[in-house]
């Protein structure tokens, strides 16, 4: 729209040029005031003519402002996507061999059903649970099958290092965890403030692999 209105500005210049006579001899001055008058109203129209075309311009430019800062913007997934196990599939198929081999046992504290429980606070754990739990939060924590930390003909052995550095991390990570329950000048209720090994570790072996 402001293209065209300069246009026809344009145009009105070059008729209002073209209609006024030559002027010569004693038509000199007697003739210009009338070119003059033409001129000047062909230069006020063309500065109508861009007035009109700014208040063009900046109407067109907020209201394309108006629309985009009332679009609707896209909201972020309520859900955070998954911490998925690359070896999953290898983990499900462990425990469900455990869990049919525990049949019937699935609710008997955990040191009563296997070997070699040395950490406290999973003795008493259902034996059922306590699956669950090394399957679905250690294993998937450090995104590794169970393998990692387990021999695999024999889970209640201590052999590999990995097993045993567990058992430290996890008295560290009750060591937080109570701290965090004696803060008193923390806004979080005390029964909220806790952490897991996916604080640190993020589906990773070592907790500074992935960036933050």
């Amino acid at each position: 729209m402001f293209r065209n209105l300069l246009g026809a500005a344009k145009v009105a210049l070059i008729r209002a040029a073209a209609s006024t006579p030559p002027l010569g001899g004693t038509q000199l001055v007697a003739g210009m005031e009338k070119p003059m008058k033409l001129r000047s109203g062909a230069f006020v129209l063309l500065l109508a003519v861009l007035a009109c075309g700014v208040a063009v311009y900046h109407h067109g430019f907020a209201v394309a402002s108006q629309q985009q800062s009332t679009s609707p913007k896209p909201q972020p997934s309520a859900t955070a996507p998954a911490n998925l196990n690359p070896n999953q599939e290898i983990n499900n198929r462990f425990v469900k061999e455990l869990s049919e081999k525990i049949a019937g046992r699935e609710n008997e504290p955990a040191e009563k059903v296997f070997k070699n429980i040395q950490i406290e606070w999973f003795k008493n754990v259902p034996a059922g649970r306590f699956l669950r739990i090394m399957n679905g939060g250690y294993s998937r924590a450090l995104g590794v099958a169970c393998t990692h930390c387990h021999v695999e003909q024999d889970f209640s052995s201590d052999d590999k290092r990995p097993k045993r550095a567990a058992r430290e991390m996890a008295v560290m990570h009750k060591m937080i965890n109570d701290q965090l329950g004696k803060m008193r000048n923390l806004e979080i209720k005390p029964e909220e403030r806790f952490i897991n090994c996916s604080t640190c570790h993020r589906g990773a072996i070592n907790p500074i692999a992935n960036p933050w």
